[in-house]
């Protein structure tokens, strides 16, 4: 049995200014997707400075979508009583499908400001998230959130703060398969000419399978519980689409291939 080691979530202090761990960790991710990009960008069709100009408008989508979205998700009724919290990123609470859904916004328009294809810019982008992904959910576990339900396994923690029973660190369990597995996988399948929204729809799919793979044994938030039953949470809800999505990007593109 494994206990967590309380870390002080704020890393640096400078008189009233405190730097959390959590912040830098995004700043973590996003200088990781940043030189993934730059490494790949010729190869793609992509100028060298392009991932710079790219990372301006995912880092806008990733902080205002996933803010909003887990304000909208998960805290809306909390907003609703005090709407500054929204403001207060440090504390943690990102969603990720909001976060998503600011990218893609994000995507549209830097794909309309340079004239690519929209699907060009998400297929170039797709292999350069899961590192900033397990970026986040390394702050996740430093911020001591998102642990599992109890088990008996050999590796199960006691979170302390939460109570005495070993649970599974499923924050690490996503930060293992959405970040490390995702990306070998998205880095080897786009190694090789794929057609046009193949990668992006095996990012949607492979994702949502992972997600809803580690919801099986991830806590729901206490002031949600399970939508339905005892099983059905609101992460389950939010990644069958992406599952769905993913799926269906694949057979048209491939469909698209075979046509051609």
């Amino acid at each position: 049995m494994l206990v967590y080691p309380h870390i002080d979530p704020v890393a640096i202090q400078l008189g009233p200014l405190k730097i959390h761990w959590y912040g830098l960790m995004y700043l973590v991710g996003f200088a990781l997707a940043w030189g993934l990009g730059r490494l790949r960008a010729e190869s793609k069709g992509f100028g060298k400075d392009e991932p710079g100009d790219m990372l301006f408008y995912m880092a806008l989508g990733v902080i205002l979508g996933g803010r909003i979205g887990y304000v909208l998700f998960y805290k809306f009724q909390t907003f609703l009583g005090d709407p500054l919290m929204l403001l207060r990123v440090w504390e943690g609470g990102m969603s990720f499908h909001g976060g998503l859904l600011g990218v893609i916004l994000a995507m549209a328009w830097y794909a309309r400001n340079t004239r690519r294809h929209f699907f060009d810019v998400a297929d170039f982008v797709a292999p350069l998230v899961p590192p900033a992904l397990l970026a986040g959910r390394i702050g996740n576990f430093i911020n001591g959130e998102l642990w599992g339900r109890p088990t008996d396994l050999p590796w199960g923690m006691v979170f302390p703060h939460v109570d005495q029973l070993p649970r599974h660190p499923s924050m690490l369990y996503e930060g293992i398969l959405e970040g490390i597995v995702l990306f070998a996988l998205l880095w080897w399948f786009s190694s090789r000419p794929r057609p046009r929204m193949a990668v992006s729809g095996l990012f949607l799919l492979l994702y949502g399978l992972f997600r809803l793979l580690v919801e099986q044994v991830r806590e729901p938030d206490a002031h949600l519980g399970y939508i339905v039953g005892e099983w059905l949470s609101m992460g389950m809800i939010l990644s069958l689409p992406m599952i769905l999505v993913g799926s269906l990007f694949l057979a048209m593109a491939y469909r698209r291939r075979r046509q051609a």
